[in-house]
């Protein structure tokens, strides 16, 4: 990223460095310039296909790439090695924690193409390596002759009920590994309501972090659902069905 230098002359970094600092997170200057150039392909691509309604510079810092690697100050990423982001969209959290993070081996899940050509054009542009793309439903990757249960990690910031994200997300996660779902205030009944659901699919709630997302007003709920057991082969159902008819 060498030749993106001069990212750092056009933008005003201070609120980002020390809103990551809140989270344990120190960048180097090439990190920061790979999440001034994610920015700037961001709005460029958004131009013509709908990525994010989020575009203002410090909207786009605070809502999604200090949002995405908030979890590093309620986790120790240094211990993961393998992530799957479903439903990753724009490619958050994916994105940033990969360029946070250099060391994670991530895997970008989204059923729209268009989206997929985004994100391997910010791949390629921010020559990022170890991290890879697929096109396609969560219900079909999560069979076993494709990435069954061999993540250490899942995220999804995908705007679902938890009962749902947890039949998408727990079968990609390995015995012993974690589901983290990215929810707004006010997901204790949520939570409440998908234990039943959660039991089944081989996990429990390990813990939750309420806080105000630091340099703004936005309220972010972080849920950590351990993995205790392998998922069941019928979960995920077939396409559809988790968002139509969610377990309970």
């Amino acid at each position: 990223m060498n030749n993106y230098k001069e990212l750092l002359e056009r933008y005003d970094t201070d609120e980002l460095i020390e809103d990551l600092k809140e989270y344990g997170i120190v960048l180097d200057e090439n990190q920061v310039c790979q999440l001034l150039k994610y920015y700037e392909i961001l709005l460029e691509w958004n131009s013509f296909m709908n990525l994010t309604g989020i575009t203002e510079y410090k909207e786009v810092i605070q809502k999604h790439f200090v949002d995405s690697l908030s979890l590093a100050g309620y986790m120790d990423l240094f211990t993961v090695h393998t992530v799957i982001d479903i439903g990753t969209g724009a490619g958050f959290p994916g994105i940033p924690l990969k360029i946070a993070f250099p060391h994670l081996k991530i895997t970008l899940l989204d059923s729209l193409k268009k989206r997929i050509g985004f994100l391997n054009h910010v791949i390629e542009v921010l020559e990022l390596s170890e991290i890879n793309t697929v096109h396609g439903r969560a219900e079909d990757f999560a069979r076993p002759d494709q990435c069954r249960e061999s993540f250490d990690l899942c995220v999804s910031r995908a705007v679902a009920n938890l009962s749902t994200l947890s039949e998408y997300c727990l079968p990609f996660v390995k015995t012993g590994g974690m589901f983290v779902s990215y929810k707004s205030e006010k997901v204790s009944e949520e939570l409440e309501e998908s234990g039943n659901a959660i039991h089944l699919l081989g996990g429990f709630p390990a813990k939750r972090n309420d806080f105000i997302l630091h340099g703004s007003d936005f309220h972010r709920t972080l849920i950590f659902i351990q993995k205790q057991k392998k998922t069941p082969l019928k979960y995920p159902r077939k396409a559809g069905l988790p968002s139509k008819d969610p377990l309970c």
